[in-house]
């Protein structure tokens, strides 16, 4: 329990957002989800998955050191999202994925 408590300290909670395509037609909405985390020695991982609902994803990893470059790169991922057409719709994450 206290290393729980220590760990939820050190590490801070994950930032997570979902973005899906507008259902309109006769296809399964597109999905993108945008997941920041820290690593447990101090780095940052950016996962962006990707595919259609109930079907195939994908799944890319990329790896930064800085917090501040993570940040960038996770607001940069959801920005060229939202400029397909995507719509958020699930945040969650310490500080949200809108700002500092």
């Amino acid at each position: 329990m206290l290393v729980a408590c220590l760990a939820a300290r050190v590490r801070p909670e994950p930032m997570r957002l979902y973005l899906q395509t507008v259902p309109g037609t006769a296809d399964a909405p597109r999905y993108v989800q945008i997941t920041l985390e820290q690593d447990l020695l101090g780095g940052w991982t950016l996962y962006r998955e990707s595919g259609t609902q109930g079907g195939r994803a994908t799944l890319k990893r990329e790896q930064f050191l800085e917090r501040d470059e993570a940040i960038s790169a996770f607001e940069k991922a959801r920005d060229a999202q939202v400029k397909r057409g995507f719509r958020v719709m699930f945040a969650q994450g310490q500080e949200g994925p809108y700002g500092r």
